[in-house]
């Protein structure tokens, strides 16, 4: 498995921005598929996007799609979650996720990925 640390959580209004990181450790980044979930209270963690491990394939969630966008730089082994026009609804704990590595697929499912982090918390104050 791959250690990782999320950051850049906050407390933020709607319409704002925020970017998360994802700072990985380990096994070998470069090769694997990295995803963004995240979980609201009292609601099931929900895909949110993911990046393939060149970073030239990105699949995003409806309800994100537009608004936030993941990258990669192989070289820090570090994965983004940029946010933009945030919302209320966005609120929620958010995990960095990591693919077996060598899989090309692109998952949408957590049980595709082996390593999680702690999460980071977002929360969007209307």
């Amino acid at each position: 498995q791959v250690h990782l640390v999320e950051s850049g959580g906050g407390l933020v209004q709607a319409g704002d921005s925020l970017r998360l990181s994802c700072a990985a450790s380990g096994r070998t980044f470069n090769n694997a598929v990295m995803g963004w979930f995240r979980q609201a209270p009292g609601k099931e963690r929900e895909f949110v996007g993911a990046v393939s491990s060149s970073g030239t394939r990105t699949y995003y969630a409806e309800s994100v799609k537009g608004r936030f966008t993941i990258s990669r730089d192989n070289v820090k082994n570090t994965v983004f979650l940029q946010m933009n026009s945030l919302k209320p609804e966005d609120t929620a704990v958010y995990y960095c996720a990591a693919e077996p590595p060598g899989r090309l697929v692109i998952a949408t499912w957590a049980s595709a990925y082996d390593s999680w982090g702690q999460g980071t918390q977002v929360t969007v104050s209307s």
